[in-house]
């Protein structure tokens, strides 16, 4: 018997495939035939005789199997799809009764004890066929630039945040531009963080790239955290590595240690650039956004896409890469991985987060409800979009734009809490 069993659309076709050759060999031969058909099916002998001297047609069961989970389950699925977004049945199943009874704290579901129950015991393959019954519809719009290294960053080491980094505070660090179709006069960037670790995930708006606007957004993110940072990895664009931007590290902000990825090895920065387009360009598309009114509204929308994408949104990680051979001296890569979890759950599972910290997420997580959120993520998207532009020949003043200006333009440096163990 084989290690894993046929599929039976691959069954039915290896058996189509030995029906010429048995109904053209010989008796001697033909208990060969079986002999192996039987090995590598796993059928009786008599059920495969019988297939070898029938049509080789599938045909319809007589009785279809009957539903195990009724419409309060197709209903409560429903309601929890939508609320995390319509996320992949892989990362909504284990998740299904914490949600669950978040969404009934918020009066979003009614959930009974049997129903519960129901939750906890459906399968992924199951939550997948329901949700393509409902009609699952994602409602999410869908509608760079790198240098070589200067001699700013002889310095910076380059590497790779290893994919099996369990420290939390590593930080992929990337720019993405909204200039739409052209290039030209300032536009909103997004600075976008994610934590190789926990897949936790920060993004701010700032308008053009200049140093001002960019420690800015990076202040932003430092006092919002509720753990360490303790490495910073961009790619080698001058908009992280300039004369400016090198001195806030080493004067306003210490004891964070920065790398670089490789020149042109735009894998180096793969976790980012994966949420650049799930969390930035999947929202965004490829839209111009160029006034202080538009960064202003960009940065309320991510605000409340911080709580709904850390706090609830469960991400599934790498847990094992094993390298498997093809039989022709080729390997392939299997990957497998983890139970989906929130970012917010996976920081808890560490030592990195402060007990009053951890404490005041969850009494939030707990007020919040994630249904209601996500519609005011899509409101202050249709918000934005609705929002004017630059007026063409009229310069924006970037300083409106800055959460601290009075602070940063006379260059007073900021405390940043970064108790690093």
């Amino acid at each position: 018997m084989p290690n894993k069993r046929m599929a039976i659309e691959m069954r039915f076709e290896y058996l189509k495939l030995m029906q010429e050759r048995y109904r053209q060999c010989g008796k001697a031969l033909r208990g060969e035939l079986l002999d192996e058909m039987q090995q590598m099916t796993g059928l009786h002998r008599k059920t495969l005789i019988q297939r070898m001297a029938s049509d080789m047609r599938r045909k319809k069961r007589r009785r279809q199997r009957g539903r195990r989970y009724g419409v309060e389950v197709d209903d409560a699925l429903r309601v929890i799809a939508e609320s995390l977004d319509y996320i992949t049945a892989e990362r909504l199943q284990p998740n299904l009764v914490w949600i669950a009874r978040r969404l009934e704290a918020h009066s979003e579901l009614s959930l009974s004890p049997s129903l519960e129950q129901d939750l906890a015991r459906i399968s992924v393959s199951t939550v997948r066929r329901v949700l393509q019954r409902v009609g699952q519809a994602d409602a999410r719009r869908l509608p760079r630039k790198r240098g070589h290294a200067s001699p700013l960053t002889q310095g910076i080491p380059m590497r790779r945040i290893p994919w099996d980094e369990s420290e939390p505070g590593h930080f992929e660090t990337d720019l993405v531009h909204h200039c739409g179709y052209s290039t030209a006069g300032d536009y909103v960037h997004t600075l976008q963080l994610i934590d190789v670790a926990t897949g936790w995930s920060e993004r701010v708006a700032v308008l053009g790239r200049s140093y001002r606007v960019m420690a800015d957004g990076f202040q932003r993110v430092l006092h919002r955290l509720p753990f360490a940072v303790r490495e910073i990895h961009p790619d080698n664009g001058g908009e992280f590595f300039n004369d400016h931007l090198l001195r806030f590290w080493g004067q306003q902000v210490t004891g964070i240690r920065l790398s670089r990825s490789r020149p042109w090895r735009k894998n180096d920065n793969r976790f980012v650039e994966q949420k650049n387009h799930t969390l930035v360009r999947s929202f965004l598309g490829n839209e111009r956004l160029d006034s202080v009114a538009q960064t202003h509204a960009l940065n309320q929308l991510y605000d409340r896409m911080w709580l709904f994408y850390n706090l609830f949104q469960p991400v599934m990680r790498l847990k094992e890469k094993t390298y498997l051979p093809n039989g022709d001296g080729t390997h392939r890569l299997q990957r497998r991985f983890d139970t989906a979890q929130t970012p917010f759950d996976r920081l808890c599972a560490t030592n990195a987060i402060a007990p009053q910290e951890r404490q005041r997420l969850e009494q939030l997580r707990d007020q919040t409800n994630p249904r209601q959120l996500r519609q005011e993520i899509y409101s202050l998207l249709d918000k934005l979009f609705e929002t004017p532009g630059a007026i063409a020949g009229i310069t924006e003043d970037v300083h409106l734009s800055l959460s601290m200006p009075e602070s940063l333009q006379k260059g007073v440096a900021i405390p940043v809490t970064l108790s690093i163990d």
